[in-house]
């Protein structure tokens, strides 16, 4: 296979990927154009590779800076901007599951706590209250493990997930 076409196929799936992420296509094509590029590029560039238009590259650039997959990096006697895509992944994966607590669980977690309040003295209450308890629970201990992921280095994680599946 070719440098191209293994460049194009990598975009490609880790475009599908990103959707599992939780951010769009586009978006993840261009964490992976950058990923794989060698040198820092500039929206033009970005736009002309993937065929994209400016205001959908501009935009998920700053999305993707947003994140912290992506960041600026300036060049001495460019005007232009230039982008570099986060390489360490285990960065990568600690931004990702960051974005997706704020976005998910965190709203989750609030929407729990206003919702155990709840009163009643039926058995419907009961059951309510009950499954809601239990969520909340399973709820917090993720949230819980995943802010210690965040906060661990990769060799913690490899390590304790390796005495997980012995």
């Amino acid at each position: 296979m070719e440098l191209k076409e293994g460049k194009e196929r990598f975009i490609q799936s880790w475009g599908a990927l990103g959707s599992s992420w939780g951010i769009s296509r586009t978006m993840a094509q261009i964490h992976a154009l950058l990923l794989v590029s060698p040198e820092p590029l500039c929206a033009e560039d970005i736009m002309d590779e993937l065929q994209i238009s400016s205001g959908n590259a501009n935009m998920n650039i700053r999305a993707l800076i947003d994140w912290g997959l992506v960041y600026k990096e300036l060049k001495p006697g460019e005007r232009k901007e230039f982008f570099v895509a986060e390489k360490d992944m285990w960065e990568v994966v600690k931004s990702i599951i960051t974005q997706r607590k704020k976005k998910e669980l965190e709203p989750m977690l609030k929407v729990l706590d206003e919702i155990s309040e709840v009163e009643g003295n039926t058995p419907e209450a009961a059951e309510f209250q009950e499954i809601i308890k239990e969520i909340k629970l399973f709820s917090n201990k993720a949230d819980s493990t995943l802010d210690t992921l965040v906060k661990s280095d990769s060799n913690w994680f490899v390590g304790t997930f390796m005495k997980m599946i012995r």
